[in-house]
């Protein structure tokens, strides 16, 4: 007879030795969830007109960017834990990455350089829609192989183990077995965030600039729930913690967004047969790679090389 799930056993370590290199699943995880980011953002991005090129060096600045922002963040709230040795605020393998604080950060460093290279703001955004919750999903998994980010003591079949120690430091001495909250976000980001957004595509529901603020509510609404049974927070006001706060934020800012680009109806360029990351029936065909930019960042060129001829000779 088969027995029954009765919990998640947390796994028995969480590094790997490989010689004299110590290599963390944590980072491993980080790694391989800003690959698939990047690769599925890319794709979607040359499928709305841009150039994969622009992906490569907006990419490139927002994770660096994003991840000091991230590390900052949580640092600044998380001081006491790196009094003692102030030199671990740059292990970033222990954990300790606040997501809204490398989104706001990357989001700057992103559309700084996409500006720069006459790129598509809203059309990377849309595109980034469906490439960040994948990441963030994959990301998550790392936060199980460190024991961190779990929720409130509990009995449910799927609940996870941890460690006694870190249980007590988290202020539940006694409990063995909690919410895995952080696999709760995962199969929300993949399940709801990316799925939601990839169906309303392909029923061509959302017009341009619409994927990125339905990403905002979603992801912000099922963070804002997760919050609500997580342990590790350091600050609460009327209850909620500081993230609960910031992701009640996020849903009211994309809904606002929502609210505008549905408004505007602006159709979102569409380049070649749809896939499945990027469904949505053809606008214009594809176009060679010697054709050079995409359509949306050639366009943007064009634009402005009108307004330049447009303007009046200097006296």
């Amino acid at each position: 007879m088969i027995p029954f799930l009765a919990s998640i056993p947390s796994p028995s370590r969480n590094v790997i030795d490989v010689g004299p290199l110590t290599i963390h699943f944590y980072g491993i995880m980080i790694a391989i969830g800003v690959i698939v980011a990047v690769i599925v953002t890319k794709r979607r991005y040359e499928r709305f007109g841009g150039s994969g090129e622009t992906v490569e060096r907006a990419s490139i600045w927002a994770v660096i960017v994003g991840f000091l922002g991230a590390r900052l963040a949580y640092v600044s709230t998380h001081t006491g834990d790196f009094l003692d040795r102030p030199w671990a605020m740059l292990y970033i393998w222990e954990g300790g990455l606040a997501l809204y604080g490398g989104l706001v950060a990357g989001t700057i460093a992103a559309v700084i350089v996409l500006r720069r290279s006459r790129g598509d703001v809203f059309a990377f955004g849309d595109a980034v829609a469906v490439g960040l919750p994948l990441a963030q999903a994959i990301g998550r998994l790392g936060n199980y192989f460190n024991q961190e980010l779990f929720g409130t003591p509990s009995t449910l079949p799927w609940a996870v183990e941890i460690d006694a120690n870190i249980a007590a430091a988290a202020g539940y001495p006694g409990f063995e077995t909690f919410h895995p909250t952080f696999l709760y976000e995962a199969l929300w980001n993949l399940f709801i965030t990316v799925g939601v957004i990839l169906l309303l595509e392909r029923r061509e529901k959302l017009f341009k600039g619409s994927s990125i603020a339905l990403y905002m509510i979603l992801y912000g609404t099922g963070r804002f729930l997760m919050e609500l049974m997580r342990t590790d927070t350091t600050f609460r006001f009327l209850g909620l913690s500081r993230n609960g706060w910031v992701s009640a934020g996020a849903v009211l800012a994309g809904a606002a967004l929502f609210w505008w680009m549905q408004q505007r109806q602006e159709k979102r360029i569409l380049v070649g047969p749809p896939v499945f990351i990027a469904p949505g029936a053809e606008t214009i065909p594809a176009i060679s790679d010697s054709d050079g930019a995409g359509a949306s960042d050639a366009a943007t060129d064009d634009t402005a090389a009108d307004e330049e001829s447009e303007a009046p000779p200097p006296s």
